[in-house]
């Protein structure tokens, strides 16, 4: 079964993003991504760019609006997302409670929906 690790970050975080990669945190995230492809569950992930780089679109009465930055105002923000092959939710929320992110943010674990999916696409 795929699971999404959905990591929210705060400000601070992002922040660290810009240094030399030297930092404690970006470390931590190394040793993190070696340890899920070593286990052989890491199916794919990507970091997200700051918040302020997002825009979101809505559609209300038919017409488009498009509001540039991040959706939600609030001190977590969503900073990137991993997938992971796992054989049960508890073996997810063990690796989800590894992420670095789960210390000084939060990390979402949410099923993948294969099924939906496959009505989608065909």
């Amino acid at each position: 079964m795929q699971f999404a690790l959905l990591i929210y970050e705060s400000p601070e975080a992002f922040e660290i993003r810009n240094n030399d990669g030297t930092d404690s945190y970006t470390g931590a995230w190394r040793a993190y991504h070696k340890a899920l492809v070593e286990a052989g569950i890491f199916v794919g992930g990507d970091p997200l760019q700051v918040p302020e780089t997002g825009t979101t679109v809505r559609i209300k009465d038919g017409k488009r609006h498009v509001q540039d930055g991040p959706y939600a105002d609030t001190k977590e923000q969503l900073g990137g997302f991993t997938i992971l092959e796992l054989p049960s939710l508890d073996v997810a929320l063990d690796w989800a409670a590894r992420c670095p992110a789960a210390s000084a943010g939060a990390v979402e674990v949410r099923p993948l929906a294969p099924d939906t999916k496959h009505r989608i696409v065909g």
